[in-house]
């Protein structure tokens, strides 16, 4: 079959590796710039050089077999190593977190910068429509999406479906990104605070293997104050995790050489339990971490049993 996949993140990429093998035509349109989506890098000029940053997710753990058998593969290739700082089940993406995707979507045939606004029956399959005005015919339709946006794009088509997603909650996280000309007074490269906190998690990024450049901290909102403070100002949230950080560490403030605040508004899945979501009659699927909880190794495996679904109704 002709497979449209909406969304390249993990599970998305996931899913299309699978049915790609299987001989399926699989065609993955992202809105995004490149490989990442909430493991995406994020660069910085400062006076000191570029700064890099994980600025979504930290780490993966490797639970399952099949993801382990998958990893083992981004480990032979350079892409994934561990991460000690985080706890001894820890890997991180080398030289960044999106490495592991960047490997995945050199494979695959992604179209980048393709946002897709509506899904439309044709015929018996599928007509993807992009914000450009051009559309993408294809027999059956799967949306590695957040649940939020999910259900924004199977409302009119899949009600039923939609409701299954709109009923699984995102929370949203506050991230701040901070550089600094030395190195700050901690021998620790990592931490988590309280929900009931500003500051949720703090990294000194240069800590994860294979990473250069100046000193560079990801700070994380706890997802409450995240939820409360979602429509704050940058630079009011930039200050306030900062000055969470210098209160933690018990030191007087560091002006950072070059910050910035980012603020992602589906951080944290829910977690659905339905691990994907297949109708075969009208071949269109869900799949993503909110199908099984808020890990990237729950991407990857929702991802893949998407693929299962559609492989079995092919």
């Amino acid at each position: 079959m002709r497979v449209g996949i909406v969304g390249a993140g993990m599970s998305g990429l996931a899913c299309a590796e699978v049915l790609a093998r299987s001989g399926h035509k699989v065609t993955l349109l992202d809105k995004g710039r490149g490989a990442g989506g909430r493991m995406s890098v994020r660069r910085i000029t400062t006076p000191q050089g570029e700064a890099s940053f994980d600025h979504g997710a930290q780490y993966f753990t490797l639970r399952d077999s099949g993801f382990r058998d998958r990893a083992a593969e981004w480990i032979a290739k350079g892409c994934l190593a561990p991460w000690p700082a985080a706890g001894a089940d820890a890997y991180v993406g080398t030289p960044g977190m999106n490495a592991p995707l960047r490997q995945m979507a050199e494979e695959l045939p992604v179209q980048w910068g393709a946002r897709v606004t509506q899904l439309s029956r044709q015929g018996p399959g599928w007509r993807l429509h992009l914000e450009t005005g051009t559309t993408v015919e294809v027999d059956a339709v799967a949306l590695a999406l957040p649940a939020e946006q999910a259900a924004e794009l199977t409302v009119s088509v899949a009600p039923a479906m939609a409701a299954r997603a709109r009923s699984t909650k995102t929370m949203p996280c506050w991230t701040v990104m901070a550089a600094f000309a030395d190195r700050l007074p901690t021998t620790l490269d990592c931490w988590r605070g309280d929900d009931g906190e500003p500051l949720g998690w703090a990294a000194r990024n240069g800590s994860k293997p294979a990473r250069t450049g100046p000193e560079a901290w990801v700070l994380q909102a706890s997802p409450g104050w995240s939820s409360e403070n979602l429509e704050a100002p940058e630079d009011e949230v930039a200050s306030t995790l900062l000055r969470a950080l210098w209160d933690r560490l018990g030191t007087a403030a560091a002006t950072p050489i070059a910050r910035a605040a980012h603020r992602w508004r589906y951080a944290r899945s829910g977690a659905e339990g339905s691990g994907a979501i297949w109708d075969a009659e009208h071949r269109l699927g869900l799949c993503g971490d909110w199908l099984i909880g808020p890990r990237v190794e729950a991407a990857w495996l929702s991802g893949t049993a998407l693929a299962a679904h559609i492989k079995a109704s092919s």
